[in-house]
């Protein structure tokens, strides 16, 4: 796994100060957040979620090799409105959305655009699941709005040098190598030890 996924998950939680951009049209079409069993804080509720991982998001679904039950989709639903902001079950969720080439895969009862507004409804300080939407939609091809989520995070990363580093990283892969700069220099100001993003730059050539 790249250095920016283990990145996100050991980020810290940030702090909301400005409003959220794309407030998303239409995301009431997106359920409500009540549900039976929760729903939980991923960054806060680790024991509560640990009989949800252990029946519904098992490595065999994190790793896309066998659902739990007929198809992957019920088992991160499932996962996904006990804990809307479940960083893991976001990313497995994107992947396999691109790699079965379905906005909303089999047995979800959303499409995968609305699992990350809810999650961003639910926990709107969480700026990794924003950096995992970010990454999301730009390997879908969406980079605009890969980099309006980025600016937002950016604004909203205060002194997380962590979160600085991969919005750079994330940066670089939309090009945006300026921005990029920026955030590795931020990273480096607050003794981020990796270097991996100031290697992709000199390599660039930025």
């Amino acid at each position: 796994m790249r250095s920016i996924a283990l990145a996100w998950l050991l980020s810290a939680t940030l702090l909301q100060t400005a409003t959220p951009v794309m407030a998303q049209a239409g995301s009431e079409s997106c359920g409500s957040l009540k549900n039976g069993y929760g729903p939980y804080d991923y960054r806060t509720d680790q024991k509560m979620l640990a009989i949800v991982d252990q029946f519904h998001f098992t490595p065999q679904v994190e790793n896309l090799i066998k659902p739990m039950g007929q198809h992957f989709g019920g088992d991160f639903d499932y996962t996904l409105r006990a804990s809307p902001n479940h960083h893991r079950a976001l990313i497995t969720l994107a992947r396999f959305s691109r790699q079965v080439n379905d906005p909303q895969p089999p047995a979800t009862r959303y499409s995968v655009d609305c699992y990350f507004v809810r999650a961003m409804r639910f926990a709107p300080d969480d700026m990794i699941v924003r950096m995992i939407y970010a990454d999301h939609l730009t390997k879908s091809g969406r980079t605009g709005e890969a980099a309006q989520h980025l600016d937002y995070a950016t604004f909203n990363a205060g002194d997380n040098a962590f979160t600085h580093y991969n919005i750079g990283l994330l940066y670089f892969e939309l090009k945006l190598y300026d921005k990029a700069l920026q955030r590795a220099h931020e990273a480096m100001r607050l003794g981020f030890p990796l270097t991996d993003l100031k290697s992709k730059l000199v390599a660039a050539g930025k």
